[in-house]
């Protein structure tokens, strides 16, 4: 695919996007636009979710990796691909190459999903683990990519994969005409950047918004600067968003395009995917719903009507029930307790029963009774709870004192 060079370097056009819809035509679905009459609420003003996370391969990633391959020269594609991924692009790479006849490689961490390997490896590519972290797994598909001729399929920084990723735009232009904000996440930028360039060029007046895990922020002082630079991260459940340097091309789009950038925190993060799998019925990734999460910390901050981008849905099992969990603790909907009783026939019982008149739901309870801070007639007891809210919580604890019990924590 031949994209325009006028402007600064690396600068993408409309058509360079409307190209790429083309191309994508029959590949990748014109995703779902759903509105949410909760976020509605909470707003003040329409607010509609743009369901990339019902993509194929569950994520807009396909989309970008399709266009950067279709557009490889004859003796490129021979040579095949390789991608180095924890999951997403992994799976964009495998099926684009699938359906364009190409052998791909993709090269994942140690440690990384299971369902995401596996599902990775049924759209047809080859997996190698290796490495613990991301940067460990790239150095390693870059090492590959050398010794073999591969060509190495960069998941945000090139052209090709930006104009694919800006469709996501167009689309959203065609199903919300009246939108005035677009609210979407932001790891290395290609999204963001992909869909400022087809937006900005059809409707200058709206407003675009980025969003980055607080934990893994690399766009604020990269802006801040001038130029992008690399940050240490902090772990985050936003896996799909922690990118530790701004990628060139994107940033000189975002820098110029995207009006800002905002940063979310993990309890933001949770209750977002909590409120997507409970109000809309859709299951999101973490990174996924940084949109949400941005409305839900600030709901009076955006221009309505509102489209905020659900990237993917490809969330491990295991880290889902940890994310709903942390997500019911930060809504107030999950209390955990340690109290001290007297250890005496009935004493449990007692407190059960105390808590089935609070209605609180009794999740887990264990027991502690060697702790050498506890009396010879003591016994330590953690309980976990299930609440109705940060009222509720308060008043079970309370009742419980009340009570005669002696709460620790």
């Amino acid at each position: 695919m031949s994209f325009s060079t006028s402007g600064p370097l690396h600068h993408l056009i409309l058509d360079d996007v409307r190209g790429a819809q083309k191309m994508l035509s029959g590949v990748a679905r014109a995703t779902a636009m759903e509105g949410s009459r909760h976020l509605s609420s909470l707003v003040g003003a329409p607010v509609h979710l743009k369901c990339e996370n019902l993509q194929r391969t569950g994520s807009f990633k396909l989309r970008g990796a399709y266009v950067r391959i279709a557009g490889l020269r004859p003796e490129e594609r021979a040579a095949g691909v390789v991608a180095a991924s924890a999951g997403n692009h992994a799976q964009g790479v495998a099926l684009a190459s699938s359906l364009l006849g190409v052998r791909s490689t993709v090269f994942m961490p140690i440690g990384a999903p299971l369902p995401k390997v596996a599902a990775t490896r049924s759209y047809g590519a080859e997996v190698i683990l290796r490495g613990t972290v991301v940067d460990e797994t790239l150095a390693a598909a870059e090492a590959y990519a050398a010794e073999t001729g591969a060509v190495l399929i960069h998941p945000f920084d090139h052209q090709d994969i930006i104009a694919g990723q800006g469709t996501v735009g167009l689309e959203i232009l065609e199903q919300c005409p009246e939108v005035r904000t677009i609210v979407v996440g932001i790891g290395g930028g290609g999204l963001a950047a992909g869909i400022a360039v087809a937006v900005k060029a059809l409707r200058p007046d709206v407003r675009i918004v980025g969003v980055q895990a607080a934990a893994a922020a690399a766009y604020p002082p990269s802006l801040a600067v001038g130029h992008p630079v690399a940050i240490e991260t902090a772990p985050t459940m936003a896996d799909g968003i922690k990118v530790g340097r701004p990628g060139d091309i994107p940033f000189s789009l975002v820098s110029e395009l995207v009006d800002e950038v905002r940063t979310v925190t993990e309890d933001e993060l949770s209750s977002a995917l909590l409120l997507c799998l409970e109000r809309a019925k859709l299951v999101v990734e973490p990174a996924g719903a940084s949109p949400v999460a941005a409305l839900l910390s600030d709901p009076h901050g955006f221009r309505g009507p509102v489209v905020a981008v659900l990237s993917g849905g490809n969330v491990d099992p295991l880290l889902m029930q940890r994310i709903l969990r942390h997500g019911m603790s930060a809504a107030g909907r999950y209390l955990s307790l340690r109290l001290r009783l007297t250890d005496r026939p009935g004493a449990l019982a007692s407190l059960l029963a105390e808590l089935s008149v609070l209605d609180a739901n009794v999740l887990d309870v264990s027991h502690v009774r060697t702790d050498p801070r506890l009396g010879l007639t003591e016994v330590e007891v953690e309980v976990h709870l299930e609440t109705k809210g940060p009222e509720h919580c308060a008043e079970v604890a309370s009742a419980l004192r009340e009570a005669g019990y002696t709460v620790l924590d």
